[in-house]
């Protein structure tokens, strides 16, 4: 998800820069309103995407995996996370 994320992110920040660069030319109200409103798109894409992977990961340990109660699968997912997260952290040093 996160080489997904990043591709999509690039792609549309520097659609989003060549707009608002264009914009700017103009107005440069109109350049700030092309750079917020493509903040929010990417920012909104990215966000739906994580999530969209946090359903599958939801599913996937729901199908596979046998917990005793949904607070031990949350828990277990929660751990999962953590560790995903801290290993590219680990990975820049």
């Amino acid at each position: 998800t996160s080489i997904m994320c990043g591709w999509i992110g690039m792609r549309i920040a520097v659609f989003t820069n060549v707009r608002t660069t264009h914009q700017c030319w103009k107005n440069l109200s109109a350049g700030f309103d092309v750079a917020i409103q493509g903040g929010c798109v990417m920012g909104l894409s990215l966000v739906s995407l994580g999530v969209l992977a946090l359903f599958a990961l939801v599913e996937i340990f729901r199908a596979y995996f046998d917990f005793a109660s949904s607070e031990t699968m949350y828990e277990a997912i929660a751990g999962y996370g953590l560790g995903g997260s801290s290993i590219p952290l680990f990975w820049r040093v």
